[in-house]
């Protein structure tokens, strides 16, 4: 596995405050550091390969470019606190109750893990990476049409599920780079499960191909031994040609299949498909949100109290997406932490 040290340089290059181009140098340093990252992920036999790095060099400076614009992207962060979930929209939208608020702070172990140092609990407060779903639906509900209400009015609800809290930290400069590390692995993760899906699928046509080779060959001894003489073979030798035909098809998936994962060469292919087109694999999106306080999608007329924000969506390939959000957890919010053996007295 490649070194936290090479990793936490490069996470540092793109998505700390100094992000900005930097010199010919270092940026040639940039490039090689973050293709031995890469190949080291990958399998460091690729290294055994001439000019590889020569040919991952392109991809890898699309890659660096897209993830220091990613870098630049603002993410103020959110306090996480029962008092302000009348007030702030986007708390008021990821939680369906005030109370709910400390519950998931308490429920963090990292988050306890954190406070249990004495410099920390001595700040007062963690930055954190929240993280979690979001879920639309259409549903029947009632809405206010002139002096008179419509019922069984499709309407677009949002919602919230799954949050996590990733990574609390002293600082938000550190929480921001805790989301450039997962991204950068993320994209090392992509590129390695495109080669590990075609060797699956390599080893699965290799298995199709010797079923169906002896599925051919018994039905022709069907036909050539003694049930010949006493069946009409009209329809297995019909058969025949059909599992033959499978036969051929199912080979000729198999060598392509194997020739595209067989050499580093071929890695290296699959490295750089990755690599050439991150915008496709990660991206951080910003989709302005106006939701009623029930979540629903509403305009800008509606009559009820609204909440209205920016929300930011983390895509990291194959049609995935989360919600972020760097926050502000503050150690007065966190609910004592529930002794294990009072819990189990109640049901003593």
């Amino acid at each position: 596995m490649p070194s936290s040290a090479l990793l936490d340089r490069i996470v540092s290059a793109l998505f700390g405050r100094e992000s900005a181009q930097a010199g010919d140098a270092e940026e040639r340093k940039l490039v090689a550091d973050m293709t031995e990252l890469v190949v080291e992920t990958v399998d460091s036999r690729i290294r055994l390969q001439t000019r590889y790095a020569d040919k991952l060099e392109g991809g890898v400076k699309k890659t660096i470019a897209h993830l220091r614009a990613i870098g630049r992207e603002p993410l103020e962060p959110l306090l996480l606190a029962r008092a302000a979930w009348s007030d702030d929209p986007r708390l008021n939208a990821f939680f369906a109750a005030a109370d709910d608020i400390p519950a998931f702070l308490g429920r963090s172990k990292d988050l306890r893990e954190f406070f249990r140092l004495p410099s920390n609990r001595e700040a007062g407060e963690a930055f954190a990476l929240l993280a979690m779903k979001r879920e639309e639906r259409t549903v029947l509900g009632v809405q206010q049409h002139g002096d008179g209400v419509q019922h069984d009015v499709p309407q677009a609800t949002v919602s919230f599920s799954g949050h996590r809290l990733f990574a609390p930290s002293p600082t938000v400069e550190a929480t921001r780079l805790e989301v450039g590390r997962r991204i950068i692995q993320r994209l090392a993760q992509l590129a390695l499960k495109r080669i590990v899906d075609l060797d699956m699928k390599a080893a699965e046509l290799g298995e199709r191909k010797a079923w169906l080779a002896a599925r051919l060959r018994l039905v022709k001894l069907a036909v050539d031994g003694a049930a010949g003489l006493l069946e009409d073979t009209t329809e297995t030798r019909s058969q025949i040609a059909a599992i033959e035909r499978e036969l051929k098809e199912t080979v000729h998936d198999y060598i392509e299949t194997k020739a595209g994962i067989a050499t580093m060469d071929a890695y290296i292919k699959h490295i750089d498909a990755v690599f050439s087109h991150p915008e496709r694999q990660v991206s951080l999106q910003r989709t302005p949100l106006r939701l009623s306080r029930m979540g629903v999608r509403v305009n800008a007329d509606h009559p009820g109290p609204l909440n209205e924000f920016v929300m930011t969506e983390l895509a990291i390939g194959e049609g995935v997406s989360v919600v972020i959000a760097v926050v502000r957890c503050p150690l007065a919010e966190l609910p004592p932490e529930e002794d294990p053996l009072s819990h189990a007295e109640r049901y003593i």
